[in-house]
């Protein structure tokens, strides 16, 4: 045979963008599509680190908030509650439910069909309209009043779809014959769910959280509506009562009055680092549950 499978391959790609012009543009979308989206992404994330970086001062951890320091120690701690809410409320619902649609649903249900259509109709409602059911419901028919439970619980609505639907997606990914290799064990059904086929979905189910919890970090409209913007460490037997703000809104609400936009920008970085920490640490997770 006198060529090699290098050349083999360049003529044969050659003849086919001869034949096909077509291709090479749509390589080139492709390619301009893909330059575009890198480099928006890494245009954010400099211009967040360099606005941001200078200001990061001391002051800005003190544990106690004022108008002189500014500090944004209580809203992270109050985002780390509310996060935590949201998902010891939202994670076991969505997981249970898509356990329940993917392996006891008949196949080809109304009611099944009727539910994802919902679930994905509300993951694309603005945050706003969530903010504003939530202080109609949990706010005033309620009478939690502005408050981080509240606000952990119009997130937990908020996110549900999302866990959801991607658990759905991730137990349907497992291969039908671990569960019938299951079955031949003699395992029965409600083993077979919780011993083979979720601990094979658990990496998926983890990309799901993962997406919620940047929902979580990074909302702002809806917590304004339930959880309010007081800026203190909630204290007390009766603290999930207390109104509260998130780095978000505290964010939002240095950059809306004007004097401390420097601030906000540290405030962005520390935002980022959050929300990087929280990836790296699933992403950890889920290898050790997929080793597992």
């Amino acid at each position: 045979m006198g060529y090699s499978n290098k050349g083999f391959f360049g003529e044969k790609s050659r003849g086919l963008v001869r034949r096909s012009p077509s291709s090479m543009v749509l390589f080139l979308l492709v390619m301009l599509s893909a330059v575009l989206a890198i480099g928006s992404l890494l245009f954010l994330v400099g211009y967040i680190l360099i606005k941001g970086l200078p200001n990061i001062r001391p002051e800005l951890f003190q544990w106690e908030y004022t108008t002189m320091n500014v500090s944004l120690m209580p809203a992270l701690v109050n985002t780390i509650i509310m996060m935590l809410i949201s998902l010891l409320i939202a994670a076991p619902v969505g997981i249970f439910s898509a356990i329940y649609l993917v392996e006891y649903a008949k196949k080809g249900n109304r009611l099944v069909n009727a539910i994802r259509i919902t679930a994905e109709t509300l993951s694309g409602i603005p945050s706003i309209v969530y903010g504003l059911f939530g202080l109609l419901f949990f706010v005033t028919a309620l009478g939690w009043g502005m408050s981080i439970l509240a606000g952990g619980f119009t997130l937990a609505v908020m996110i549900l779809p999302l866990i959801m639907r991607t658990s759905e997606e991730a137990l349907k990914a497992v291969p039908d014959s671990y569960r019938e290799g299951s079955y031949g064990l003699g395992a029965g059904k409600l083993r077979t769910v919780f011993r083979i086929v979720l601990p094979s979905a658990m990496p998926g189910i983890l990309a799901g959280i993962i997406l919620a919890v940047g929902r979580i970090v990074g909302e702002s409209a809806a917590l304004i509506y339930t959880a309010g913007t007081v800026a203190e460490i909630p204290k007390g037997s009766d603290f999930l009562f207390d109104s509260a703000r998130t780095l978000s809104v505290h964010m939002y609400a240095l950059a809306s009055e004007g004097l401390y936009v420097d601030q906000s920008y540290a405030t962005a970085v520390v935002l980022l680092l959050v929300v990087i920490s929280i990836n790296r640490l699933s992403g950890y997770l889920a290898k050790k549950l997929a080793k597992a």
